[in-house]
């Protein structure tokens, strides 16, 4: 996930730093507390004990839409997992069973037929909507519908292998797909036909854009006014210029702990717009709770010894990237495009990012570890499989040989410390290249949003990506595929604008390889993933880890890889 694009990092600065493994928590953990005297619950079953008090968080700026099915961003995902719920669900648990999936509105996992492509759910009985209707069949019919009728992010790439999606792509307000999502109200079931077998399908139904919401829910995006929720909590309130209010859902009771949990805390307040080191300052005197934003690089001296027991880090599978429009000039030229991926220097990156404890240098598109991945380096100079340096030279005769110096380059960043100083490092560089480049910060409530949608020209972009499941299709096929590119949208993915049929080909065909040998399958995107990286459309920069800080009311520590520290979960004082 996705995802502004996931997360706020470490404040520029070149700072050693101190946090160390000994002295944070990190996602093999069973669960921890920093209140030594607290009791750390890996533990299934509710601690009433635990449960009241507010919880208070703190953000530099919202995350936009909190609409669930338009929403594609780690600080409001992290929310969604207490608020919505769809027909399955990733396991809310620490640690690696977090990328399992369970059964959530539905009873069950679905029965599987006519050689993978129809699912089969039979629903729960008895949920509700916080505003107190219940759910029906139609509410699941309807929110499926209505993922082609808002254009979610994913409904091209997730849910474009519905029977019938074909027609909702190209005409979204008149979307039914009538022999896609069939209801049964007298049976209580579900059935979702698919064109051909997906693999990767259960995990499309288990992230917030195939939550079910009621039937009556607007057809465009929702905005600032949220919707109905059947989870644990609900939304009283949000000013994405001030404050987010989330409390009890009065018509909630649990249904699976697996899936949906009850939560601790009475109340989670979110308030926007400090600066990170106010929010560090406020979460030491215990007057916020926990910090979006990763605490800038001149505070984890402290905070990785006088508060080292409130650190957790943790390993990301993501990655920090630039992009590159394609469609634009001067990064319509390939060799342009290649010369900005010789150029840039990770390690410097890495550096400004908090350093070699928090970030390391990316060169593919596919991270570390992650299903697909391949040691290779395609732009490092003496080349090897890992990055080592940059090529400075090799990136100025590039530029040469295009003939694209001196043209101008805007390069858009989201506004807080860290991403600037990346983007100023970027103006630098460029401009050493032979550019007139210029730095555009704008706030992280926007940014995403605007670097996606063609009618404002965004040349270069500084985002990120982390995984919404894990498959390697998460990245290569949702960032880079003909499908995930929509001109003049909010929520064209596909920043970078690349649409090369030749590529489209070999992740389809991987993507059928995925349906009966995923081994082979992940050969196959590897090799996708060099490929795209001779296209050159986008830089891979870092691949990113997370620091949580919590103040000392803060118990119950919990971190799913799936959707980070799950909130819901916190016990608060």
């Amino acid at each position: 996930m996705s995802r502004n694009a996931r997360r706020g990092a470490l404040a520029a600065a070149t700072v050693a730093l101190t946090l160390t493994a000994a002295a944070c928590s990190s996602s093999s953990d069973s669960g921890s507390s920093s209140d030594p005297g607290a009791s750390s619950s890996s533990s299934s079953a509710f601690q009433a004990q635990h449960k009241g008090g507010t919880l208070k968080l703190v953000a530099h700026a919202a995350a936009g839409s909190f609409d669930p099915q338009v929403n594609y961003t780690l600080q409001y995902w992290q929310l969604f997992q207490s608020m919505y719920d769809g027909l399955l669900a990733f396991k809310k648990v620490n640690g690696q069973e977090s990328f399992t999936v369970v059964p959530d509105l539905a009873t069950a996992m679905p029965k599987v037929t006519n050689g993978g492509k129809t699912y089969t759910f039979t629903l729960r009985k008895g949920v509700t909507f916080s505003n107190g209707k219940a759910l029906t069949t139609d509410d699941v019919v309807a929110s499926f519908q209505r993922i082609f009728k808002v254009s979610s992010p994913t409904a091209g790439t997730f849910y474009n292998g519905i029977v019938g999606a074909d027609a909702c792509l190209k005409t979204p307000a008149s979307c039914t797909l009538p022999k896609g999502v069939i209801g049964d109200a007298k049976a209580n079931t579900v059935t979702i036909n698919l064109t051909a077998a997906d693999p990767e399908f259960e995990y499309k139904l288990a992230v917030p854009h195939a939550v079910v919401v009621p039937k009556d829910s607007p057809t465009k995006d929702a905005g600032t006014k949220p919707l109905p929720s059947t989870g644990p909590y609900m939304a009283a309130s949000y000013d994405p210029n001030r404050a987010l209010k989330l409390v009890r859902n009065p018509h909630f009771k649990e249904w699976s702990r697996q899936a949906e949990p009850q939560g601790y805390p009475d109340a989670i307040d979110y308030t926007f717009g400090q600066t990170v080191e106010s929010e560090v300052t406020a979460i030491e005197n215990g007057q916020a709770d926990w910090m979006y934003d990763a605490p800038p690089a001149d505070r984890l001296n402290e905070i990785g010894t006088k508060y080292a027991s409130r650190a957790h880090v943790n390993p990301l599978t993501a990655f920090w990237y630039a992009t590159l429009n394609v469609n634009m000039a001067p990064f319509n030229n390939k060799l342009a495009r290649q010369a900005i991926n010789w150029a840039v220097d990770r390690s410097a990156v890495v550096r400004l990012y908090g350093g070699t404890n928090l970030a390391s240098p990316a060169c593919t598109v596919l991270p570390p570890g992650f299903p697909g991945h391949v040691e290779s380096c395609a732009y490092t100079k003496g080349g090897g499989t890992t990055w080592k340096a940059a090529d400075l030279a090799k990136a100025k005769e590039l530029v040469k040989q295009s003939g694209t110096a001196g043209q101008e380059v805007g390069i858009v960043v989201q506004d807080d410390d860290v991403n600037k100083s990346i983007g100023q490092y970027l103006q630098s560089l460029l401009t050493q290249l032979g550019y007139k480049a210029t730095l555009k910060p704008l706030s992280g409530n926007i940014q995403f949003t605007y670097i996606q949608n063609t009618k404002n020209k965004v040349q270069l972009a500084l985002t990120s990506w982390y995984q919404d499941y894990p498959a390697a299709s998460d990245f290569l096929n949702v960032l880079l595929s003909c499908a995930s590119y929509h001109p003049g949208s909010d929520s064209s993915i596909n920043i970078s604008g690349f649409c090369d049929k030749g590529v489209d080909a070999k992740m389809q065909a991987a993507l059928k390889t995925s349906q009966t040998d995923k081994a082979s399958a992940d050969k196959q995107w590897g090799a996708v993933d060099q490929t795209v990286m001779a296209q050159s459309p986008v830089v891979p920069l870092i691949n990113p880890k997370m620091i949580d800080f919590t103040s000392t009311r803060v118990g119950n520590y919990q971190f799913s890889k799936q959707f980070y520290m799950l909130v819901g979960q916190l016990w608060v004082k």
